[in-house]
């Protein structure tokens, strides 16, 4: 394993939260890529993306930093990697099987501009998997959630429902959504690794994943501090169905 890898490995999956974020979009994206046009919105490094193309994708990371995009390119398998604007994807429409990205909406100064994109270049019968801070219990500690918003530059959270309906005005339908850190314990202890944890806390933390992830199944309710939703963008055969049972109704 050359170094890059082992740097991006352990920054991207030894990581209390990322390891099971990011394997559970992948694992929704589907074991068999192959000859899928994959895009990583915000991929950084590309290393997520990477992991694609080891299955197959023709796997694209688009980031507005170059410093990650050039420790992307000394990974053993990269994807292609462009410099690029979320909000201004320099695609075509509808040229994306498969859209992913991971906890970057929250970031962007329009987040809904950026659906807008993520949305125009996805093909019809594609799919998009993403993930984004929730923090559904935020109000109980206003100053970690501050401190929070403050350090990662966070615009705006996201709960399941809010994205359910702004993908649908999209064309977008929400297939399922999975919550993670659900407990008040565990929502605080994200925010507090946030606030307090420093550069290396949540890889720090990354022992207590399997902690997290008992506590997640545990937890009652709806809600968490990271929201996942895969959805599919609508085909012409799935249109016209949905044309077809509005006039049913009508009738």
């Amino acid at each position: 394993m050359k170094v890059a890898d082992a740097v991006a490995l352990a920054g991207h999956e030894v990581h209390v939260c990322r390891y099971r974020e990011g394997r559970t979009l992948l694992r929704w994206l589907g074991a068999d890529l192959r000859g899928l046009r994959v895009l990583d919105v915000a991929g950084g490094d590309g290393y997520w993306a990477g992991q694609t193309r080891k299955h197959g994708a023709r796997a694209v990371a688009l980031d507005l930093a170059a410093t990650k995009l050039s420790r992307g390119r000394q990974l053993s398998v990269p994807p292609a990697l462009v410099r690029g604007d979320a909000l201004r994807l320099p695609f075509a429409d509808a040229s994306f099987d498969r859209v992913m990205s991971i906890c970057a909406i929250e970031h962007f100064d329009d987040g809904e501009r950026a659906l807008d994109e993520m949305a125009r270049v996805l093909a019809p019968g594609g799919e998009l998997v993403m993930s984004a801070d929730s923090l559904t219990l935020a109000e109980h500690w206003p100053n970690l959630y501050r401190a929070h918003c403050d350090r990662y530059h966070v615009k705006r959270t996201y709960s399941h429902q809010e994205l359910t309906s702004l993908l649908a005005a999209r064309g977008l339908a929400v297939l399922e959504y999975r919550y993670q850190f659900r407990s008040r314990r565990a929502q605080r202890m994200y925010l507090g690794l946030s606030a307090y944890g420093g550069k290396f806390g949540f890889n720090a933390a990354a022992p207590a994943t399997p902690l997290v992830a008992a506590s997640d199944r545990a937890a009652r309710g709806d809600g968490g501090a990271i929201v996942l939703v895969r959805a599919r963008r609508e085909g012409p055969r799935e249109r016209s169905h949905a044309a077809n049972q509005g006039g049913t109704a009508a009738r």
